[in-house]
Parts: C-alpha cells; structure tokens; sequence
C-alpha cells in the first residue's frame, strides 16, 4: 500500500495500534505459560491471518472458531489444527466433511443427545468419523450440558460406542462478562475450571479418555489462580480489549488497541452535540457497558493520538452519523471540536465494530499507517 498517515485516511476509517495490541498478546501468553496450559486462540475478534499468525504457537495452529468460513479461510491460509465451537447443526456437517477431507483436523462439539444421534447417523450414513468436544454449561449463561448431568455420561457413550472420537469436554464463562469486580472474576474462573475437570472424570470413569479439557474467556484466562486439570485455554478479544474488558478492569482503557477514526462535520450547539460521519454502521448498536457502573454510550472520544477527550462520549448513532456529547449532559462542558477535526472512537465490543470493516489500518509510529490486513465476515 502507499504510504499515507492518519490524517490522511477517509473516515470512517478502523484503526488498529500494532504495539497495543503486540503487549495484550504478550499479557495473554505470558500469563498462560505461567498456568502451564496450551493455548487456542479464538480468531472470531480478529478474522484476519496478519493478526492470528501472531496468536498461533505453530502456522498449523491450534486455533478455535465460530464459522465455519472462518474454518475455511484459516484453513486455506495452512491452519490445519482447528476447533469450531458453536454446536452443531446437521446442515453444516457436510461442509465439516469437506474440511476434514482436506487434511483439517476440524473438532466439532454438541450439548446434547438429540445432537449426539444426528452426528452418529450421519457418520455411519456417510461412512465418515468426526472430532466431537462435548460442551459443559459452567455457569448458566448460554448452551452446554450440566457437569452433573447424567446426559453427559449418555451422550459420551453414544459417541464413543459408535465410533466417534469424544476428543474432549470445553466450556465458555460468559458470565464472566457480568461480574462486578476481579474477585468475582477469580471465583468465576475457578467455577469454570472445576466444572470441566469435573466433566472430564466422570466421562474417564465410564472409560471414555477425554484428553482435552478446554476453558476460555478473556476475563476468566487472565485472572485464573490455577488450572489444574486443564489442557487448553480459548480467548480472542484480549487481542484488542474495549470498554467492557475496561470496564471489568481486565485492561485499562489506554490499553484497547482498536479504535474508529472519524471526522468532525457538524455541530448542534443548542444541544451540546458535536456530529461526526461515523454512526452504528460504522461502531455497531452494541452498548456493552450500558449495564456496567460507567456507561460509555457507543464508544469513549478520544483525540487523534487516542488520549481520551474527558467524559466525551459517543451518545447517539444514526446510520452514518454520530452524535458527541459530555457526559453530564452540559454543553459547556464539551470540548470545542472545528469541522474537519478527526476523533477516535474506542468501542464498546471489539468483535461488533471490527466486523464493521473489511480491513484494519495498522497503526505504526508517528501516525503513520504502515499495512491494510485484510479481515472478512459472513458465514
């Protein structure tokens, strides 16, 4: 690409800071090794190889996904050791095949017996065998089956009767998202690990191996006392962090390495409003924080070298505009911000924003824009 600098890029623009995000990268495998576990990255934040390269301990992997077009795109980029961890549907299994056939060692996981018998049927139908991760409800928050659950010794011997290669048990401590401070954190971390281990035996009990026991969220990772009995560890927006990692003071908002760059082009002064051209097109609807002490509207204001602009926040979104406003409501407390000035809006929830864009702007020294790495969507 041609050189050019921040003052330079057409808003709205997605900007990633290369060094932020290198030290959050160095934080997340540093603390794992210190656990002595494994790590799978999650490349759902990111969907780009110039980043989860940086993430992978091989070019082959290990790597966790949510699509299975990101299971292809990785896949055609050499990742051959992939876990897609989103249950199954029985639409999808054919294209798991594909994969499969094509040297990835594609792990797909399930939470039920209904699930459990579509994939046995459909293994022998098609004289085909599949990588199967039972997924463990840890904590309530989304899809899994109970640790204590006799269903869980159920669906492991269905599996494993039949064939089906029970890799391993995982879970996910979504719930971790709402906790109120780092000891509740911990204590969510501990949950999540003892719920998994605690799968793990019952199924070795019944003479199922069970080999890989897998936790993963951002929050639970970095603040884990210990992980005995645990194997691996799943995360992706560590990568980046936003105002809900910030919020749960997993990072410090100077630590978030993604932002949106945009541009001054109005003003509503009656109302305190500085209107810029980037709306929820470009930041997303997510308002992750609306929940937490501090709500941060669509995103935190920051100059164009990222120092936050104090209790400037992005207030309001139509599609392609977006309102500034303090915080107290008070215009006079705003910053004044000429047409033309840019600005850079730190996010709420990396993963949301950055699916906004087709690419990132990597964001050197000097404001200067050194790479465009190319990420996708869709499913």
């Amino acid at each position: 690409m041609n050189k050019q600098t921040l003052e330079q890029c057409e808003t709205p623009a997605l900007i990633l800071d290369e060094a932020k995000m290198n030290r959050n990268i160095e934080r997340m495998q540093s603390k794992l090794r210190s656990l002595n576990v494994a790590f799978r990255p999650h490349a759902k934040t990111n969907k780009c190889i110039d980043v989860t390269r940086r993430l992978m301990q091989t070019p082959e992997g290990p790597l966790t996904v949510s699509t299975l077009r990101e299971a292809d795109y990785f896949a055609a980029h050499g990742v051959k050791d992939i876990l897609y961890a989103v249950s199954i549907a029985p639409n999808k299994l054919a294209h798991v095949i594909a994969l499969r056939q094509q040297g990835v060692k594609l792990t797909i996981i399930l939470d039920s017996l209904e699930a459990a018998r579509m994939v046995v049927d459909y293994a022998r139908a098609s004289k085909q065998t599949f990588d199967v991760m039972i997924e463990i409800d840890s904590d309530g928050h989304r899809s899994g089956v109970q640790p204590d659950a006799e269903e869980l010794t159920w669906i492991g011997l269905l599996l494993h009767t039949a064939g089906v290669n029970v890799a391993g048990v995982m879970t996910h401590a979504g719930s971790s998202y709402d906790c109120k401070s780092t000891d509740e954190i911990r204590a969510c971390a501990e949950q999540e690990r003892a719920a998994v281990v605690n799968s793990a035996a019952r199924l070795r009990a019944v003479g199922i191996p069970c080999p890989v026991v897998s936790v993963g969220s951002t929050p639970t990772a970095l603040f884990a006392e210990h992980l005995e009995g645990v194997t691996e560890v799943r995360t992706g927006v560590f990568v980046f962090f936003d105002l809900v990692m910030a919020g749960l003071n997993v990072c410090r908002v100077e630590d978030i390495a993604l932002s949106v760059l945009a541009t001054v082009i109005g003003h509503q002064n009656e109302k305190g409003w500085t209107i810029i051209d980037a709306g929820w097109m470009a930041m997303s609807r997510d308002r992750g924080t609306a929940k937490q002490p501090v709500d941060q509207g669509y995103g935190v204001v920051c100059d164009v070298d990222g120092r936050p602009l104090e209790d400037f926040i992005f207030i309001g979104a139509n599609q392609e505009h977006g309102i500034l406003a303090h915080r107290s409501g008070n215009g006079a407390n705003a910053p004044r911000l000429p047409v033309g000035t840019q600005v850079r809006i730190l996010p709420n929830h990396a993963c949301p924003t950055a699916a906004q864009y087709d690419h990132y702007n990597v964001l050197g020294s000097d404001h200067e824009i050194t790479a465009a790495w190319q990420r996708f969507s869709g499913w």
